[in-house]
């Protein structure tokens, strides 16, 4: 997964990422959005609900940002949990995070 820089303040764009292995399949599924200071470990965004942009051919999954969730300058780590129809759970990236830089605005 790569980095995804967005400025203080700002709700646009939505954080969009396509998940890997690519023959991943989550029709029928929930997502969820995590967040957290990456220094700290102090959680910024918990369980938000996330959007499956396209459930398979690689699948993708979308954040819409809400206000308030980037009014702090810092870098950020980030994740999407799926929960599958059966009751599975599967965190994506599941051996790293998103890395999310929320930047000063020059005004």
């Amino acid at each position: 997964m790569s980095d995804f820089s967005i400025k203080v303040g700002d709700t646009s764009p939505a954080i969009l990422v396509e998940l890997s292995p690519s023959d991943v399949d989550v029709s029928g599924a929930s997502v969820v959005f995590n967040m957290w200071d990456r220094r700290t470990k102090t959680v910024k965004i918990d369980r938000a609900a996330a959007t499956i942009v396209a459930a398979s051919g690689p699948a993708q999954l979308s954040y819409a940002w809400a206000v308030g969730d980037t009014d702090t300058e810092d870098t950020f780590e980030a994740e999407f949990e799926v929960t599958y129809v059966d009751g599975s759970v599967e965190t994506f990236p599941n051996d790293s995070y998103i890395r999310v830089n929320v930047k000063s605005d020059i005004a």
